[in-house]
């Protein structure tokens, strides 16, 4: 009983309009473009990502989110010369003698698409979005790109699978499963150079009104902003450590900021340790290796500290990358770590 109270408080919590809308990531430091489309075309090569992720596992119409996301450059010429374009044996290519001899991008183009489908309890939201960006330099080593995606979104309420159905549930008074298509539309800017990223985004631009029927009560989906900082330090030759925060702002919610402090620990460029905290939600621990220059994974487990540990076993989250016309046979990102 008690599991069960909590999967519809929960439930009804998130649709309500009182928290989040859009799915939440835990290795979003992987793959910052599925919230910022000024991303599009940051490397050399097309980056490719598909993630699962199940939170708060075992309790019942728990959100389950998956993702593929694929984006890559048009007109980036970045000639690498120097003794560190390639990968030399016994040395790091993330090391000194790179990030000294780091330069800004030329002036590019970027595009890509996201698929998302957000599942929780009965509901379901479902975004394909196109994106585009444009890359310009600012200084020799900063770069600023500004970027926006747009699609359609698609919110269905499962009806079907309502067990026991409630016979005063307007909704379920007639067959078959409910849905509305919604246009979608976001936008980023993003600040990047060798040692430090700073990026602005907003989702869910479009403030949409949904009901399933005039019986019922609608959902409103808001705009969501985030905010992006990290700075990378390198610890030793072979050691970098990247530690980030990230606002996130939910406008006409009753906590409208939430934030999460993060780092990532790397290993030359093969093997990676991260550690995050979500204030007054709870923990992350990440880790991951960058199998060779075409795939990579990633994995982490978040344990709540709100009332919800009592009958959940924790959120797991798996992330698998693939880089596609990798010419100099990176291992991972140059310009995102």
């Amino acid at each position: 009983m008690k599991k069960s109270l909590l999967s519809v408080l929960s439930l009804a919590f998130v649709f309500a309009g009182f928290a989040q809308q859009k799915p939440q990531y835990t290795q979003y430091i992987l793959n910052n473009y599925i919230l910022n489309p000024a991303l599009s075309g940051i490397e050399n090569y097309t980056d490719v990502k598909m993630s699962v992720r199940d939170q708060w596992v075992g309790l019942n119409g728990s959100p389950r989110t998956i993702y593929f996301s694929a984006h890559g450059p048009i007109g980036k010429k970045d000639y690498k010369t120097s003794a560190t374009s390639f990968n030399v044996p016994g040395r790091n290519p993330r090391g000194d003698a790179y990030w000294e001899n780091y330069e800004a991008s030329e002036a590019h183009h970027g595009v890509g698409i996201s698929l998302v489908q957000d599942q929780t309890g009965l509901y379901s939201h479902f975004n394909a979005d196109i994106s585009y960006a444009y890359h310009i330099g600012l200084t020799p080593r900063t770069n600023i790109s500004a970027g926006f995606s747009a699609g359609i979104g698609k919110v269905s309420y499962n009806r079907s699978k309502a067990n026991p159905a409630d016979p005063n549930d307007p909704s379920l008074s007639s067959a078959g499963d409910f849905y509305k298509i919604t246009p979608d539309l976001n936008a980023g800017i993003w600040l990047y150079s060798a040692d430090y990223f700073v990026g602005i985004a907003a989702q869910q631009i479009i403030p949409q009104k949904i009901s399933f029927t005039t019986a019922a009560p609608g959902i409103t989906l808001l705009p969501h902003l985030f905010g992006t900082f990290g700075y990378r330090f390198l610890l030793t030759d072979e050691i970098n450590a990247t530690p980030s925060v990230m606002i996130k702002y939910l406008p006409g919610t009753s906590v409208p900021a939430q934030f999460d402090l993060n780092v990532k620990v790397q290993y030359m460029d093969l093997l990676w340790l991260g550690a995050s905290y979500r204030v007054s939600d709870g923990y992350a621990a990440m880790l991951g290796a960058n199998i060779s220059s075409t795939f990579n994974i990633g994995y982490s487990y978040d344990l709540t500290t709100t009332d919800l540990n009592t009958v959940s076993r924790g959120t797991h989250e798996f992330i698998i990358g693939v880089l596609i016309g990798n010419r100099y046979k990176y291992k991972c990102p140059a310009n995102i770590w």
